[in-house]
């Protein structure tokens, strides 16, 4: 893959759905496991395609990235903005209560060394699958409980005994939200001044053009204020750096400062700040009409958007230009804008959803099924836009769809999924000529072909339907469909590993799985030997 830059990082993502209870005396409160132990990174520029059958967790990711689902458990770090520039409250809770998040580090940590002492004396494979999924989430609950300091402190979190490094921090946190504050403003005086600028004299109402004085006035101390801030800014920075260099020799230090970035742990946002992220990261929805807005027009839909991140003053003629240009670059006619979404078909429909998502200038796109509602000409259609739209903008997908022959054509890379967990990751090329999960190898073989080699070629049909999510099988959650699970897989769950370069697998049979002709290397059971021709 060309660019290797993270653009998000997830790690131990959960996300479990409480159930209502069937009745007052029920004690134990179940969940649905839509998403369990989910640890990924998506790079600038990429399309990650995810595929897998219904209910397997695939639409929940993608919303749970956006946070219009929280998240139960786990890290999702977006790099597309810093710390500095957005100032969560997160970071000063984090500094002010340090001695309570390193309190519940240990225990997490002391919680880990039993659970891992216990199986150490049973033996791995010996060991009880609820022990080893205890383990496992003690794991992932450290590693969140350390995450969560040493992302902010870095090196600090060893060596700043005496809190110096944690003052200047809680120092530079509030300049920051200053310098926010201050951007904010600038942000807004200039939107006022460019509005009545760009507006012809002869146009201009007399209350605007007596107001422009007074405008330019709070543009240039808006400028000045922001410009104050970030001296201040640089300052605290410079003396931290010089701290930095002081312990630049210590192991420990160089250990967490390894850890230490600058990217922003969405799960940890407030609403109001997540708010402030949606012009980055945006979501084009299955239904094209059910997700817009029957009572506006498309104009006011592609507005709305701009008008609450504050890219134009609202009415003006250079939101109007930026909204007939941004229609132009999704196919749309500027005669269309005072349509209503009924008067569309459903490929303009969705024409209009994607012009709504990339007005706002985003950095990453969910594209949920924004395919599957259409013919399959219009597919192609706007599968080929999504594509242009890419090249152009710099855009980064995740393109979650049932179609393995979509997903192939549009995909960098392919994250399979099962019953909530990633089995299988790796490029679109070596997931198909390479599959390594019995799932994966069973999705392949039932791609629809009209290729006379390919219909003489055997079809994996996997019996029984997904197990509930709610209480999923012990062990590997594939077993109780797969034709090659053994003892070991009823017990003991596979960790997702790195078998070759770029390419994961979550099974402990890793091994080829087809040749390069793309002949199984292995025996399927006589029961469900079928031909592709469905015979």
């Amino acid at each position: 893959m060309q660019n290797t830059k993270k653009l998000l990082s997830i790690t131990n993502l959960k996300k479990y759905f409480p159930v209502a209870k069937s009745s007052m005396f029920q004690k134990e409160q179940l969940y649905v496991r839509a998403n369990e132990d989910i640890t990924l990174d998506i790079y600038e520029g990429e399309t990650l395609g995810i595929v897998g059958e219904s209910g397997c967790g695939k639409s929940t990711l993608g919303r749970v990235l956006l946070q219009l689902y929280p998240q139960t458990a786990g890290t999702t770090i977006y790099y597309g903005s810093t710390l500095a520039d957005t100032a969560p409250a997160y970071v000063e809770d984090t500094l002010k209560n340090l001695d309570k998040y390193k309190q519940k580090l240990q225990k997490a940590e002391a919680k880990v060394a039993d659970l891992e002492k216990k199986v150490a004396d049973i033996g791995e494979d010996n060991a009880d699958f609820y022990l080893l999924q205890d383990r496992n989430l003690a794991r992932c609950e450290a590693q969140t409980c350390l995450t969560n300091i040493v992302k902010i402190m870095g090196g600090f979190f060893a060596v700043d005994e005496g809190g110096e490094a944690r003052n200047l921090m809680l120092e530079q946190y509030k300049l920051n939200v200053a310098r926010k504050g201050a951007k904010e403003k600038y942000i807004l005086a200039k939107l006022d001044v460019d509005h009545i600028e760009h507006t012809p004299e002869s146009e201009r109402k007399p209350k605007e053009a007596a107001k422009l004085p007074e405008l330019k006035s709070k543009l240039e101390a808006a400028t000045k204020a922001l410009e104050d801030a970030a001296g201040a800014v640089a300052i605290v920075d410079a003396k931290l750096d010089a701290l930095r260099g002081k312990y630049a020799g210590n192991p420990e230090f160089a250990k967490y400062e390894e850890m230490r970035d600058d990217g922003i742990d969405l799960a940890r946002l407030k609403y109001a700040e997540m708010r402030l992220f949606r012009k980055d990261l945006q979501i084009i929805f299955q239904d094209p009409y059910s997700s817009l807005n029957p009572r506006m027009t498309i104009g006011q839909i592609i507005e709305e958007g701009l008008t609450t991140h504050n890219f134009f003053k609202a009415g003006s003629q250079a939101m109007r230009d930026h909204i007939v240009k941004t229609m132009k670059e999704c196919g749309l006619q500027e005669y269309m804008l005072h349509r209503y979404p009924h008067q569309f078909s459903g490929g303009q429909r969705q024409r209009v959803a994607i012009a709504r998502a990339l007005a706002v200038e985003p950095k990453f796109i969910v594209c949920d099924e924004c395919v599957s509602a259409l013919d399959v000409s219009i597919q192609s259609q706007i599968i080929n836009l999504l594509q242009e739209l890419k090249e152009k903008q710099k855009l980064t997908y995740m393109f979650i769809s049932h179609d393995l022959s979509v997903v192939r054509y549009i995909s960098d890379r392919i994250c399979v999924m099962y019953l909530g967990n990633v089995v299988e990751l790796g490029t679109a090329q070596t997931l198909f000529e390479d599959p390594r999960h019995p799932y994966t190898v069973a999705l392949l073989s039932s791609i629809p072909t009209t290729d006379p080699e390919s219909l003489k070629k055997e079809r994996i049909l996997l019996e029984g339907n997904i197990p509930s999510p709610i209480k999923p099988p012990a062990g590997c959650k594939f077993h109780t469909r797969c034709y090659m699970a053994c003892d070991k897989c009823k017990r003991v769950p596979p960790e997702l590993k790195e078998i070759e370069p770029g390419h994961f697998v979550a099974c402990h049979f890793d091994q080829k799985k087809i040749d390069e002709k793309g002949n199984y290397l292995f025996e399927l059971p006589k029961m469900e030997r079928k031909s592709n021709r469905g015979e």
